[in-house]
């Protein structure tokens, strides 16, 4: 080992002994059978183990012990998992390795994939061949051939209107839907979500294309170490660019109009109220899916996700209620509860690391991941120690750790630190 190596390895081992109260995940690698032509009717016998050997078993996987609230009833999801997002333990699971059709869910990945990559105020002019080819029947923001619109106005429409026409506009600047799908495809692979198969960009029912819900828990928990991913995910509503149209003097206007995100737990609706602590993240509704939902919330300094899965039960947000079940037990039962597995590390975060300062862009999608500065693709953060080495929450070279005053101490070195105090939006204060 050379001197900066040397060096390099012992300001790791002082750093991580001053920032003690964070989260180490240790990185593993597995392996996993390919994806199956098709979701099956039934989990099988032979699940992927990623994350821990019970979470391949079919069936509830939880420790109940003295203390630990008992799971609650009424549960019908096919697939569903609860998870600290920090500390990245799986609290408890039904299914966890299941691969189903995922729905809109998909766009988390999509979006962890591609936000790096376009500066959020670059403009793009629509064209009809980048709305050509969206499906039947998809969830639309609206956006109209000839008009232009931000990066920004576009990630508003995949966060909160599940749009599919904003997907294609996104995909067709990144060089096409079939790049688009080859780099989500690589990035899951890097991030360990190999039950995950894409072939539409969007979520939109496709043969072949499967997640799970550890898989979206995965993702999300990527996602999540990006700021305008956080940000785009807890937007209840927002002002989005209309149609240029002439006015009654002849003048050419265009007005906004306004859109909600379809995320009930963050919005509220006629049969459930807003979640406490919410702060994102997606969800989903297909013909093959059913609904499909992810969350991150937070309460009393505590962050956990939920994935849940095609509930069973026809009755109307029943995926949010459920998910909604799962945050109270997961709360009460965080710090009682043994783990049944765990969140797994990016592959790369087993390899060697560049050296402090350097970036790691493979091209297969995955980008820095890093909290990007104003002006940068992925949009503003929190400004950086000088010098210090690219955060890489997709791509695992190191993530960017928050401490006190927002300050962030960056580190590369092989190992992959999980982010012990995520500065959620505010909209998670403003609603408890």
């Amino acid at each position: 080992m050379s001197a900066p190596q040397k060096t390099n390895r012992r300001s790791l081992l002082v750093i991580s002994a001053v920032l003690s109260s964070l989260a180490l995940t240790a990185p593993v690698s597995y392996a996993a059978p390919s994806p199956s032509p098709t979701p099956s009717a039934t989990p099988p016998a032979g699940m992927s183990t990623v994350g821990g050997e019970r979470l391949g078993r079919a069936g509830t996987q939880v420790e109940l012990a003295d203390g630990v609230p008992v799971l609650p009833k009424g549960l019908s999801a096919r697939s569903w998992v609860v998870a600290d997002a920090e500390s990245g333990e799986v609290l408890a699971a039904h299914n966890a390795h299941w691969r189903l059709a995922p729905a809109s869910t998909l766009k988390m990945l999509f979006a962890d994939t591609l936000l790096p990559k376009f500066p959020s105020s670059t403009e793009h002019e629509v064209v009809p061949s980048d709305l050509a080819d969206v499906g039947v029947g998809s969830s639309m923001v609206g956006i109209k051939e000839g008009e232009k619109y931000t990066v920004h106005d576009l990630w508003l429409g995949v966060f909160l209107r599940s749009g599919n026409d904003a997907v294609h506009v996104l995909s067709k600047m990144n060089g096409g839907i079939d790049k688009t799908v080859e780099e989500m495809n690589a990035h899951a692979e890097e991030l360990q979500a190999l039950d995950t198969h894409a072939v539409s960009p969007d979520g939109y029912d496709a043969p072949r294309q499967v997640s799970s819900a550890y898989d979206l828990t995965l993702i999300a928990r990527s996602g999540l170490q990006k700021k305008d991913f956080r940000e785009y995910c807890s937007t209840v509503t927002a002002k989005f660019p209309g149609a240029t149209e002439k006015n009654k003097k002849g003048k050419k206007v265009r007005k906004s109009f306004e859109i909600q995100n379809t995320n009930r737990l963050l919005s509220g609706d006629s049969d459930i109220s807003v979640y406490q602590g919410i702060a994102g993240v997606k969800n989903g509704n297909t013909t093959n899916a059913g609904a499909t939902f992810t969350g991150v919330a937070e309460r009393d300094g505590r962050v956990l996700l939920v994935t849940v899965m095609n509930p069973e039960k026809d009755e109307h947000n029943e995926v949010y209620k459920e998910t909604a079940k799962l945050f109270d037990w997961g709360f009460k039962a965080a710090g009682k509860v043994q783990p049944v597995g765990e969140l797994v590390a990016p592959r790369s975060a087993a390899e060697p690391s560049a050296q402090p300062g350097a970036t790691n862009d493979s091209g297969s999608g995955a980008g820095s991941g890093k909290d990007s500065g104003p002006g940068q693709a992925g949009g503003s953060a929190e400004k950086p120690v000088a010098g210090a080495a690219a955060e890489g929450g997709s791509s695992g070279i190191g993530v960017a750790l928050a401490v006190t005053g927002g300050l962030l101490v960056l580190l590369a070195g092989g190992v992959f630190l999980v982010n012990r105090r995520w500065p959620l939006p505010d909209l998670v204060r403003r609603r408890r």
